[in-house]
């Protein structure tokens, strides 16, 4: 009881009070790298197949018929995809910048019974069909982020819930024809933004659903953001299909069909407003180059041409690290490996 009363009572009060403050400290000195993606001729390859550009850089020595008709089948497949499981044939006039465009008019309803074939739905001038359509975003952001339990450890299940054992054969079968054919690009780009998704260099199963990496410990946490010029549905698939869903959540997504990408790029800054963010955009196009240049944020540019070091594989950490220094004056130890 003497023990109890006395003031040594206080020291573990004391130790968790410092330990809260030191989290706390942690936390604010904390960098939060947003790194903004765009995805065809980026993180995938789809244009550049089906117009021959991609085989062209190589002088003959890629077979272009081939490449074509690998992109045509990824066509194929995406359309499908979009048509059979996410509405795209009912939605397709109808594309919004990201899922939660509509949240506001999802009134909840529970939806395992709801006909989406009976409904109804049209052009969403008024509030039922806006309802109607945020119904339909709600369970195709439900089929994205769809979850299975291995070990112990939930991993996006994604179409593997979705498709048969024939489908999925098809479809891993293509996959590794295009990551063969375009030397590792598909792979290599994964690993990549795996890399960019990781927290403190450890690796990371699965991004959780605000799409940050993040540890108290860790000087940096990560989020990967795709902006693409693309409708959203299709971009959607694409994700599934070329096996990003994991990295990429489907709240991190963005069309820029309609607004453009320095609007898209705006809305990101206003989401991610802080001031220890910074920012990187990494793609191929001069709509991102010119809209990065606007919000004075590092551009990586994506080169197709075989040899050089900004293309996949090839690019590194070091390398966007090279770029966040330049525009942000911040030593990047986080970027130091290749």
């Amino acid at each position: 009881m003497d023990a109890l009363m006395s003031g040594n009572s206080t020291i573990p009060n004391q130790k968790m009070k410092a330990s809260v403050k030191d989290s706390a400290k942690k936390t604010l000195d904390q960098i939060t790298n947003v790194y903004i993606w765009d995805m065809d001729e980026t993180l995938i390859l789809l244009k550049s197949l089906l117009n021959g550009t991609y085989a062209e850089t190589f002088n003959g020595l890629k077979d272009l018929q081939k490449g074509v008709e690998i992109g045509k089948m990824w066509e194929k497949y995406i359309l499908q995809v979009a048509d059979d499981i996410f509405f795209y044939e009912q939605i397709e006039n109808y594309n919004k910048p990201f899922l939660d465009a509509l949240s506001q008019y999802d009134d909840g309803l529970d939806l395992s019974d709801y006909d989406f074939n009976q409904d109804g739905c049209s052009s969403p001038y008024d509030d039922l069909n806006k309802r109607k359509l945020a119904y339909r975003h709600r369970i195709i952001a439900d089929k994205y982020k769809q979850k299975v339990c291995y070990f112990g450890m939930y991993r996006c299940k994604g179409l593997r819930n979705i498709f048969d054992q024939e489908m999925i054969k098809l479809w891993e079968d293509l996959y590794n024809m295009t990551d063969s054919y375009t030397d590792r690009w598909l792979s290599s780009a994964r690993a990549f933004l795996e890399q960019c998704s990781d927290g403190n260099k450890d690796s990371t199963p699965l991004a959780p659903a605000n799409g940050f990496v993040d540890s108290t410990d860790a000087k940096f946490q990560n989020v990967s953001v795709l902006v693409t010029s693309g409708s959203l549905i299709p971009s959607l698939v694409k994700c599934l299909l070329f096996r990003l869903d994991d990295l990429i959540t489907d709240g991190n997504v963005y069309s820029s069909w309609e607004v453009g990408k320095l609007q898209c790029f705006s809305w990101i800054k206003e989401r991610f407003s802080s001031p220890n963010v910074r920012f990187c955009v990494i793609g191929d196009g001069w709509e991102e180059c010119e809209a990065a240049q606007t919000m004075r944020w590092p551009f990586v540019k994506i080169d197709l041409r075989p040899g050089s070091s900004h293309r996949f594989p090839g690019l590194t950490l070091r390398t966007v690290g090279h770029y966040f220094s330049i525009v942000y004056g911040i030593p990047d130890a986080e970027n130091d490996d290749e």
